[in-house]
């Protein structure tokens, strides 16, 4: 059989640190190397074979990985919270990172997270783009509800944005000058500038082959339009890595975390350990969910007579992720189940 030798990677903006190990633990070489396709492939010819490799997850792992994997028997990308508990130590640098995550991967305790396909991960690159574009748009229809506030001049909230009385309050309204006019036109702009660039975003990814039939699928679901569908699609990836609904839900960031010491069990708040992206769709789809779905609606009254708005809401967000889960593992169209009560005779 043949020897296999593991790599540990500590990836940086500029380098990348290095150890590849055998199976016993022997250091065959270390060092650090460019963070460039062209000084890992010259590495790469250097390394002994076969080899697997292991990486934190960071901002410059996709890359990297995307570049070794065709090269390497398995490659792997480590958990960062989990790793750093596993290799904590009061000695730190980027040599003796890269030799634990070898040891890790070696000895099989490597805490692995999921790695979704370049595909799924260039689409989803576009999709964040598309909610910084929004978060923006949201900055400039705030900003410009702050300089008529900061001029005491009135309007109406609710058709403040749209563009004829946005347009009539310049020309009319005396508290305007012509300074403040100019900054307002300008913040205008910009916003429908933003709106025209995320519509043709969202337009891209509704007509991708790639996407285009599972989005179809998935907004049949109650209260899911195609935000909530690019979301969950692109962010979970492939949905049969969750082994049970309750993974997903945690994965979305819609339950508690819990620690428990002997006799005494405390759950706390929303964990933090969660896809934010999916986290914030959700529960904005559950706020609207119950004027869609009656049975949604039953749900959240039966949860908001316990006491608390947030906590109902929850619960809708949660039974959101059931119906996704089921249609995209069982790839059909969302149906409600029908329950027949049978009387005895």
């Amino acid at each position: 059989m043949q020897t296999m030798y593991y790599i540990g990677l500590d990836v940086h903006k500029r380098t990348i640190s290095y150890c590849v190990k055998d199976g016993s633990g022997a250091i065959h070489a270390e060092g650090a190397i460019p963070a460039t396709r062209f000084d890992l492939d010259r590495w790469m010819k250097t390394l002994p074979q076969p080899w697997t490799a292991a990486m934190e997850a960071t901002v410059f792992t996709g890359w990297i990985y995307d570049h070794l994997q065709p090269h390497a028997a398995a490659l792997k990308v480590a958990h960062p919270l989990m790793l750093r508990a596993i290799a904590a130590a009061k000695k730190k640098n980027d040599r003796i990172d890269a030799s634990k995550i070898c040891d890790c991967l070696r000895c099989d305790f490597l805490p692995e997270c999921y790695m979704a396909s370049t595909a799924i991960r260039e689409r989803r690159r576009t999709l964040r783009y598309r909610n910084l574009l929004v978060r923006q748009m949201v900055q400039m229809k705030n900003k410009i509800s702050g300089l008529l506030m900061e001029a005491g001049v009135s309007y109406n909230k609710r058709r403040l944005h749209r563009a004829g009385y946005f347009r009539e309050l310049l020309a009319t309204n005396p508290g305007i000058d012509e300074g403040l006019c100019s900054l307002l036109r300008l913040c205008r702009e910009t916003v429908v500038r933003l709106q025209k660039t995320e519509s043709a975003v969202v337009r891209s990814l509704e007509r991708d082959s790639l996407l285009m039939d599972r989005v179809e699928r998935l907004m049949t679901v109650p209260a899911v339009g195609p935000i909530t569908a690019l979301t969950w699609a692109l962010e979970v990836g492939d949905a049969q890595r969750f082994s049970s609904i309750k993974k997903a839900i945690s994965y979305c960031g819609l339950c508690g975390a819990e620690k428990s010491s002997a006799n005494t069990v405390q759950r706390t708040p929303l964990s933090k350990q969660r896809n934010k992206h999916l986290q914030t769709t959700l529960i904005e789809a559950a706020k609207m969910a119950p004027r869609y779905s009656p049975n949604l609606a039953m749900l959240y009254d039966k949860e908001k007579q316990k006491g608390n708005a947030n906590r109902a809401t929850l619960a809708v967000a949660r039974k959101l992720v059931a119906y996704l889960m089921a249609v995209d593992r069982g790839q059909r169209n969302f149906q409600v189940a029908e329950t027949s009560n049978c009387i005895a005779a």
